[in-house]
């Protein structure tokens, strides 16, 4: 099955439903490690969009200012 691709905004709520998650003191050790790295892995991916973003802006500058 193909996986969509989230939004930023997406992925950071994500990260926070996790967040909360990992909180729950009835969570056990094993699921524990398992959303941390999924959130891990989220926050990455979320990094490398903003990163993204952030080049595409400074490209979209600089094009702008030769103009």
């Amino acid at each position: 099955m193909k996986e969509e691709k989230q939004s930023f905004e997406t992925k950071l709520e994500n990260a926070k439903v996790i967040l909360e998650t990992l909180s729950n003191p009835e969570l056990s050790l094993e699921e524990g490690m398992k959303k941390y790295q999924e959130g891990i892995a989220i926050l990455k991916e979320a990094t490398k969009m903003l990163e993204e973003a952030k080049l595409t802006y400074t490209k979209l500058q600089e094009k702008e200012a030769l103009a």
